[in-house]
């Protein structure tokens, strides 16, 4: 029993799985805020063109 505890306290799997899981959030976070700046900037960019083409006419 005490062999099983003393595994269980050396075995650091977990730790990396979290590790990942973590770096994994991050980059789904950056890619979000990227996703919705681009968003952003293009709904601005075509709602400029689409004044100056209705400007025009």
């Amino acid at each position: 029993m005490s062999n099983l505890v003393a595994r269980f306290v050396k075995d650091e799997s977990g730790a990396t799985a979290i590790e990942y899981g973590l770096i994994a959030a991050l980059i789904a976070l950056a890619i979000m805020v990227g996703a919705g700046s681009l968003g952003t900037a293009l709904n601005a960019k075509f709602t400029n063109v689409a004044e100056t083409l209705n400007s025009t006419n």
